[in-house]
């Protein structure tokens, strides 16, 4: 099974800019970021196919979050510029493996706080 590992959090104030990083130990078919907000559901804000193709990006953070992966280094980023105190929230990755698998090798989560 894959696991990954996130980082690149922290505490950052509104409209500044953050970058994560989520280093897989294999291959992996897709990745995605998640995040949950105290008291809120968990929810997918980006995800990205191995060849870069099939992006999702959640509609409240389109033209300010950016995905992308370095294949050579299995590694997704997600860019998050322009942020607003509502993207406060751990921020986790996961990868499915295959087109049909689950999301799974959930990392720690890394913390984003944004100030305002």
């Amino acid at each position: 099974q894959v696991q990954l590992v996130e980082s690149g959090g922290g505490l950052v104030q509104a409209g500044g800019s953050l970058r994560l990083s989520c280093e897989a130990s294999g291959r992996t078919f897709r990745v995605g970021w998640f995040r949950q907000a105290p008291g809120k559901v968990r929810e997918l804000v980006a995800a990205i196919k191995w060849d870069g193709g099939l992006t999702y990006t959640l509609d409240s953070v389109k033209g300010r979050f950016t995905i992308s992966r370095d294949n050579a280094k299995n590694t997704v980023y997600l860019q998050m510029n322009s942020l607003k105190p509502e993207d406060t929230a751990v921020y986790y990755c996961a990868a499915q493996v295959t087109v049909s698998a689950e999301y799974a090798g959930w990392g720690q989560g890394t913390q984003v706080t944004v100030s305002s």
